[in-house]
């Protein structure tokens, strides 16, 4: 698989290159959301509402065009569910023709469709109704499941269900710890020492896992040979010497239920940033002197590889891997090409060991909404806040040329374990 030289592997056929977005990160006004209600309330602890966000919801053929012209041949989105079905029962049609023209225009285009069902916004009803912890939400995603399946016919082959369901379960139960403690401390729920403190929800947890096995009971039953997966939010937990058991215990419920979750499905999504370090009394600090991006996470790209190792060592070598989210929050635009050059050939790593990866979704195509502010930029592509006009960062060209060449970085694994 990897050149003479050792420098470069060769991508297998059918290999998706591309970049990735999530709706509500994109579209702007997605009036009916959960996350649109919070944002915009009195009391909210974000910096700023997502507003237009990049008004993707008119220029996504735009969008498309760009990621074709650059090189790719593949794009992730999502759908709406709170467009699709802004009040329990009644679906818009309109929603519905609209991810239809948005799958068929990736296809037009040369780009295989990754489609997410849910990436962390629900309808306002859907919330106020008890959201997942509601005795009947796997039932109620069924239905959108089956509902969206108008959308998936027009020529999705991989379809995720759920985004990052360990983010879900986490973030509920800092919500649930902010309203106990009182407004005053709901900021706290957006820190990252409420992240470590926390344990993500179990009766959460145990409902995303029941609603992605009713999602894809739906999904396969239609008969249209859908390939299924959820993707998670891999952490890359490294334990210090004397904290392996430490380590394990505090991943579990943060990580590894999911991906057990995951054995039997058609793909895993791996998306993968930075790595967490565990000392024998829990969670440690980024490293003093470290590199740190915009959003304070250590710059670490060799991340990727590793949560990939450590999804097949869990999920097991039968499910194919797909990188659904790997980027850098960063206003450097070289920073951006130096880690995801490194982060590639930590991939390639991995897959000149014979693991199975089937693809490789940059985060993010655009600079977006990032779920509070848009200061922490990962796009390939910058957007004017203004004008929303599109420009393609040095970074996008040079991903886009890996994409038309078919090859990624290679370096053995041994240097890059050195570094």
């Amino acid at each position: 698989m990897t050149s003479s030289a050792q420098s470069e592997l060769v991508l297998p056929d059918g290999f998706l290159m591309g970049a990735a977005t999530s709706a509500h990160q994109v579209e702007g006004n997605n009036t009916g959301s959960d996350w649109w209600a919070f944002e915009n309330r009195p009391d909210t602890f974000v910096s700023e509402p997502s507003g237009d966000a990049a008004d993707s919801f008119h220029r996504w053929p735009e969008d498309m065009d760009l990621l074709r012209e650059l090189g790719f041949n593949s794009y992730r989105f999502s759908i709406e569910w709170a467009r699709i079905e802004p009040v329990q029962g009644r679906v818009s049609r309109a929603a519905l023709a609209h991810y239809r023209d948005m799958v068929r225009g990736a296809i037009e285009r040369g780009l295989t469709p990754v489609v997410t069902l849910h990436h962390f916004t629900c309808p306002q009803w859907f919330h106020a109704r008890g959201g997942w912890a509601a005795p009947d939400s796997a039932d109620v995603f069924a239905q959108y499941t089956r509902t969206a399946l108008d959308v998936l016919r027009a020529g999705v082959k991989y379809v995720a269900t759920i985004n990052e369901p360990n983010m879900v379960a986490l973030m509920t139960a800092l919500y649930r710890r902010a309203a106990e403690k009182g407004a005053d401390d709901a900021d706290d729920a957006g820190a990252a020492a409420g992240f470590a403190s926390v344990e993500p929800a179990t009766d959460v947890t145990q409902a995303l896992i029941r609603a992605h096995h009713a999602a894809t009971e739906v999904l396969h039953e239609a008969g249209l040979g859908l390939q299924v997966g959820w993707t998670v939010a891999n952490q890359v937990y490294q334990a210090e010497p004397g904290a392996e058991d430490v380590a394990a215990a505090y991943a579990f419920p943060r990580e590894d239920v999911f991906l057990e979750a995951a054995r039997g499905d058609d793909w895993i999504g791996v998306q993968a940033y930075t790595r967490h370090l565990i000392g024998v009394d829990g969670p440690l600090p980024v490293p003093q002197g470290a590199e740190t991006t915009l959003t304070g996470w250590e710059w670490y790209p060799e991340a990727l590889g590793e949560a990939v190792r450590h999804t097949v060592d869990v999920v097991g070598p039968g499910v194919p891997v797909m990188v659904t989210e790997n980027g850098i929050a960063t206003g450097d635009d070289e920073r951006r090409i130096d880690y995801t050059t490194r982060a590639l050939k930590s991939l390639a790593a991995v897959m000149a060991d014979g693991i199975d990866v089937r693809g490789y979704l940059h985060w993010s195509a655009l600079d977006n909404y990032e779920w509070g502010t848009f200061r922490p930029t990962f796009g390939l592509i910058a957007v004017d806040p203004d004008t929303f006009a599109r420009t393609p960062k040095e970074s996008a060209r040079r991903l886009g040329a890996l994409a038309r060449s078919g090859r990624i970085p290679h370096a053995p694994a041994a240097a890059l374990s050195a570094r």
